[in-house]
Formats: structure tokens, C-alpha cells, sequence
């Protein structure tokens, strides 16, 4: 017993402290350089509510830039959301917002067509999308081309 207590704080005291310390952020998170609330926390609900509120007009950007080249329109799915930015644009308590997500629009069943940025300014009344930056343009699979628009 003694020699599994031995090996077993031989291998902790190996491993590094960022593999210790408890995190739900994904792994990735540093690289991506983006928020992501606790699981199951209210913080977590709000961030899902506004993403929800968000889709239609998320949604209607990926619709009207990929009718160029795609036959389908891809779709969002929440989950598929990162905010990048997110900030008040006329000072503490002003509600005019400005907000940058990245999105990987998917076709059938979920294969990614691209990535994307888009930039929304938001007051009580009016969503608007103020810049919408094409990232990257993922090939599709051979039984999925037909979806291209000849040019």
C-alpha cells in the first residue's frame, strides 16, 4: 500500500499545476481567446438566452453571404457561437452595444462550410450587423458538392 501512495504522489508532483487545477473552459480556450461562463450557471442561461435572441439575425447574414455559392443555406446552431467581444459603445449603463461572435455555418448533417466573424451593433430597438468578415472556406465532402453553385 505504501508503494501505490509512493508512485501515486511521485506521479502529481510530476505532472504540471494546469492539469491539476479543475477548469470547465475547453482546452483550447488560450488560443481562442474567448469567454465561456460555468456550466450551469445563471451567467451561463443569459449567455444562451441573448445567443438564442441573436440566431435570426445571425442567421440572416450567413443566409444572404452563402447565397452566392451555396444552393442551401447553412445554419448556426447556438452551440456554434463564440463571442469575441462584447462591449458597451456610450459609457457604463448606456445600452448600445457592440458585439463580435465567430460562427462555423453547417450543411446537413453538421458539416462545417466555413468560418466566419460578424460584428452586430445592438440598442433596445434595432439588431444590426455592422461587418461580416469570411475567415475560411472549408472544402466539403464529395457526396456534398453538389451543393456548389457553378459559377
Amino acid at each position: 500500500m505504501k508503494k501505490i501512495l509512493l508512485v501515486f504522489s511521485f506521479v502529481l508532483f510530476l505532472l504540471p499545476p494546469s492539469i491539476l487545477v479543475h477548469s470547465n473552459r475547453a482546452i483550447d480556450e488560450p488560443a481562442q481567446n474567448y469567454y465561456q461562463p460555468e456550466e450551469k450557471s445563471k451567467e451561463e442561461l443569459m449567455m444562451d438566452l441573448f445567443l438564442s435572441l441573436l440566431s435570426p439575425n445571425i442567421d440572416k447574414a450567413i443566409t444572404n453571404y452563402y447565397s452566392d455559392s451555396l444552393l442551401i443555406s447553412p445554419m448556426v446552431y447556438p452551440y456554434q457561437i463564440k463571442i469575441l467581444n462584447m462591449e458597451r459603445t456610450n459609457g457604463y449603463r448606456g445600452y448600445i452595444f457592440s458585439v463580435t461572435i465567430e460562427v462555423t455555418p453547417v450543411v446537413g448533417p453538421h458539416i462545417p462550410v466555413g468560418k466566419d466573424q460578424l460584428t452586430f451593433t445592438i440598442t433596445p430597438s434595432r439588431i444590426s450587423l455592422t461587418d461580416f468578415k469570411h475567415i475560411e472556406t472549408y472544402d466539403l465532402p464529395p457526396h456534398w458538392q453538389y451543393i456548389i453553385k457553378k459559377k
